[in-house]
């Protein structure tokens, strides 16, 4: 059973399967909200027209709402009482879903490692999410920084394994529907293609989006995303920051719809590698963007999509062309600058001039 007060580091042990409380009904409300609060703009996921030209059967969720709040289902068990959520990997959007359509979502613990300080430790899950179809629709890896409830408790450590730097193409999932023959350039206002890509190549988006109170307060309300860092003002008072921080997922979501620009014919996200939320957003912050080709991917079977991986920075305050040291001789740079605040390696699907 769920416990109402969250868990600590001591209530997990390694090998721990949970079946997360309170699935979710995805509407087209929830979809018009998410619209709402980050003014994304990729037409799959609002112009019913340009989704069927694609083959689909309607408008899907957008895949970042999805992931939310597939994500949403474990906060309580999981990072309720967090310090941090410090990364992701291995995201895998296996199937598409569509208002209507129910979530549940299910973990299990695959990593306990207790912190030098005694007072805290790091919690590694895989989960995943199912339609009401049983259909496996999400997974993915993260960790999560939690607190022990008490510093003495023994902790039983275990090492984790198998967390892949990259979801490999042959582990994308593309729906056998998907058709872009006759891709609809005007509906996106962009006539570029993967083959226009090339792997170095910087994007700076640079139209700022500033984060409120209202707007990230109902995004965590929207995901039902209950973690104290996020909802209780009163008690982030007694912390270092003195305030609430701004959901990472939000500003994942805040730096993908700012990326529109751009990346306008990028139809959907197949995977998420690897992400690190590298520095605290609050309420006042304005979130800016940039994108870095990392690879092109062609599927075998396939020659009308190709595969970009992208790493997407997110920054707040400063503009994305003032950046110049995420990458240093060809390596990459982990010393992020104080205005980073996202570090996400993911992949699109584009269409191909064929």
């Amino acid at each position: 059973m769920t416990n109402p007060n969250g868990n600590f580091l001591e209530d997990f042990s390694f090998g721990q399967k949970i079946d997360h409380a309170l699935p979710r009904t995805i509407t087209e409300g929830d979809s018009s909200l998410y619209l709402g609060l980050t003014g994304d703009r990729f037409p799959l996921f609002c112009a019913e027209t340009f989704a069927k030209g694609l083959g689909y059967p309607s408008a899907p969720v957008n895949d970042y709402l999805l992931f939310h709040t597939a994500f949403g289902r474990t906060v309580h068990d999981i990072s309720l009482n967090a310090v941090a959520n410090l990364g992701y990997a291995e995201v895998n959007f296996h199937y598409p879903v569509w208002a209507g359509d129910t979530i549940i979502s299910q973990s299990e613990v695959i990593g306990i490692k207790e912190n030098s300080n005694k007072s805290t430790g790091i919690v590694y899950v895989y989960s995943a999410s199912f339609n009401q179809n049983n259909e496996k629709v999400l997974s993915w890896k993260r960790w999560v920084m939690v607190p022990k409830r008490d510093k003495g408790a023994k902790i039983s450590q275990a090492v984790p394994k198998n967390i892949a730097k990259e979801v490999v193409i042959d582990q994308m999932h593309i729906p056998n529907f998907l058709k872009t023959k006759a891709f609809n350039f005007k509906a996106t206002g962009s006539s570029q293609t993967w083959e226009d890509y090339l792997v170095g190549d910087e994007i700076n988006h640079t139209r700022g989006l500033t984060v409120d109170e209202s707007t990230h307060t109902l995004a965590t309300h929207l995901y039902q995303n209950d973690a104290k860092l996020h909802f209780n003002a009163h008690q982030m008072k007694d912390t270092p920051f003195k305030k609430r921080l701004v959901y990472g997922g939000h500003i994942i979501s805040i730096c993908r719809a700012i990326s529109f620009d751009g990346l306008e014919n990028s139809i959907f996200t197949t995977a998420i590698h690897a992400g690190t939320h590298c520095n605290p957003t609050f309420a006042g912050d304005t979130i800016y963007a940039k994108t870095i080709v990392v690879a092109k991917e062609k599927f075998a079977d396939r020659n009308d999509i190709g595969v970009l991986k992208l790493k997407m920075i997110g920054l707040k305050n400063k503009q994305p062309d003032t950046l110049h040291s995420i990458f240093q001789n060809g390596i990459e740079n982990k010393i992020y600058d104080p205005n980073v605040v996202l570090d996400l390696d993911y992949s699109v699907v584009l269409p191909t001039g064929r």
